[in-house]
């Protein structure tokens, strides 16, 4: 079954991106050329350049970021309490229909 995660860049331009279940939401961004969401160390969880902002009604669903994410999360300057890392957000298939905001900056 694919899904759909919905980002929405800082000017509220709207990108839906199908996905399958256990793909992080950064490796769907990149796949589909997602402006914004660079991935640059691959998903290792060593760079912040895949900061996203979940939605509140979405963010329980994302599970809990681990020590790794909360370190590079502190250093992101438009951190929210909804942030997240995409490189560690592994989307399932109860999270069909996501939206994610990407920040204005990335580090």
């Amino acid at each position: 079954m694919l899904g759909k995660v919905i980002f929405i860049e800082h000017d509220q331009t709207e990108h839906v991106a199908e996905f399958e279940a256990g793909s992080s939401v950064m490796q769907i961004a990149v796949d589909n050329a997602i402006p914004g969401i660079d991935g640059d160390c691959g998903g290792e969880c060593a760079c912040g350049t895949c900061h996203v902002i979940v939605s509140e009604d979405w963010f329980s669903k994302t599970g809990t970021p681990g020590d790794e994410e909360e370190q590079m999360l502190s250093m992101t300057p438009e951190r929210t309490s909804t942030s997240r890392l995409g490189c560690q957000v592994i989307v399932t298939d109860a999270m069909d229909g996501i939206t994610v905001h990407l920040p204005e900056f990335q580090m």
